[in-house]
């Protein structure tokens, strides 16, 4: 994540946009692109039975036309919401069903009616948010790649172009450490489950465990990438940890050991973004070459690949809270949530810029309604109700591209870091309204 070059072409960086953090699609548009075998084997059963449903309705009946317009949106070149065609569908098809249920008794039709209210209870209404920015909190000297709450909720992790790592106090935001031993900017960041040790990868090759408590680097570095690494995740017993790099490869390393336990010959170009699923059983990778890819994390064998039609860059995967679901950040400014047993595409969030910049997000919880947030290009963060994708809410306040966002593990907070090399802490209204000011950050109202 140093200024040394931009990870899609080679040219002279510029201060302050690191060069892990921009893409450029323009190379991906000039080549050709062929279908792995494993990736055929993951979407033709899918295609075809869909291809073979859609021939047997060669003719546009109205029947057709009222299921286009269950959509969302009239625009033709948004992404087909799978799951909402479905959900209308089925709406429509039951209540048209209903009309033919046989009356035999007024018991029996009391049943039906009863039975028909429950299941076909209307969309819920998403619940606003209305997070506000609380805290400013300064000290790098360049761009922010990404932020990161610990699990334990205590302390804020941000990474910077300028080579260090600062440890900020998650309630007060006061600075805490600066961790300095990389050569090259820091991309990425990950904490270890117990909030004991953080992991760091960078443009220099590495990746660097510290102690947190000393501020201290353990004594040997992960070394083996070839090339920048752009991703990194710990496992969820702490014991493992996985990386991705612009040398195309995911490895898997042995946290005790310090060494590659597998790698993993993962994609065709940069691999932008690695995650473990909540058991630690999978393992998500993602790249410009556009394909997303589940692994078995015991054999290292590709279980699935996805591709989306229009096949955008990745430039960063995460598993959702429940192990279900993988959502995905492409440079088509769209963020996909994919069912990754099926491999079906079932929501897609558009609202935000994402066009050359990795950008990264989170799940997050409001009351009983979860949410995806996401940094933007335009220096803005998006929040989408996870279920009806509508926008609950845009938070302004950085001076340019947002490229890091985090949720709070268990308070209504959030976390910010982007290319105006600053660090802001969010609250929702209904959260405590009381913020300890503290010297050298701005408490904003």
């Amino acid at each position: 994540m140093s200024d040394i070059a931009l990870p899609y072409e080679n040219s002279t960086a510029v201060e302050d946009h690191p060069a892990k953090r921009q893409r450029v699609i323009a190379q991906f548009d000039s080549a050709m692109r062929y279908s792995s075998p494993d990736e055929l084997a993951a979407s033709s059963d899918y295609e075809l039975s869909r291809s073979r449903r859609a021939s047997r309705n060669v003719k546009p009946d109205i029947h057709e036309r009222q299921q286009q317009s269950y959509g969302d949106s009239d625009d033709p070149d948004e992404s087909p919401d799978e799951l909402d065609h479905t959900v209308h569908t089925f709406y429509r098809d039951h209540r048209s069903e209903s009309t033919r249920i046989p009356t035999n008794s007024p018991a029996e039709v009391g049943v039906v009616m009863e039975t028909a209210q429950k299941e076909f209870t209307p969309p819920r209404e998403p619940v606003p948010v209305l997070y506000k920015q609380k805290l400013v909190l300064k000290g790098h000297k360049k761009g922010v790649a990404a932020v990161k709450f610990s699990p334990d909720g205590l302390r804020i992790a941000s990474c910077s172009a300028d080579a260090t790592i600062k440890i900020w106090d998650a309630v007060s935001g006061k600075h805490k450490q600066t961790l300095e031993g990389h050569m090259a900017g820091v991309s990425t960041i990950a904490w270890s489950p117990d909030s004991k040790t953080l992991a760091s990868g960078s443009d220099d090759k590495s990746i660097r465990l510290w102690d947190v408590h000393t501020g201290k680097p353990y004594p040997v570095p992960l070394l083996g990438h070839h090339n920048y690494i752009y991703s990194i995740a710990f496992s969820p017993k702490g014991n493992m940890l996985v990386s991705g790099s612009y040398d195309e490869a995911v490895f898997l390393w042995d946290v005790r050991a310090a060494r590659v336990m597998r790698s993993l010959p993962a994609h065709s170009d940069p691999v932008g973004g690695v995650d473990f699923i909540r058991d630690g059983t999978l393992i998500v990778s993602c790249a410009g070459d556009g394909l997303i890819r589940i692994w078995d994390t015991a054999t290292g064998q590709c279980l699935r690949t996805l591709v989306h039609e229009d096949n955008a860059p990745v430039v960063s995967v995460r598993f959702s809270p429940n192990g279900k679901f993988v959502l995905a950040w492409t440079l088509d400014s769209c963020i996909r949530l994919w069912n990754y047993v099926e491999g079906r595409c079932l929501k897609t969030y558009q609202g935000h810029k994402n066009e050359r910049y990795s950008i990264g997000g989170a799940f997050g919880v409001h009351g009983d309604n979860a949410f995806v947030i996401s940094g933007s290009e335009d220096a803005s963060m998006v929040i989408w109700d996870v279920t009806t994708k509508h926008v609950l809410q845009r938070l302004e306040g950085h001076d340019g591209v947002v490229l890091g966002v985090d949720t709070h593990p268990s308070e209504n907070s959030l976390v910010s870091g982007g290319l105006d090399r600053t660090v802001r802490l969010w609250k929702n209204h209904e959260a405590s309204e009381v913020d300890a000011v503290v010297q050298g950050n701005l408490p904003l109202e």
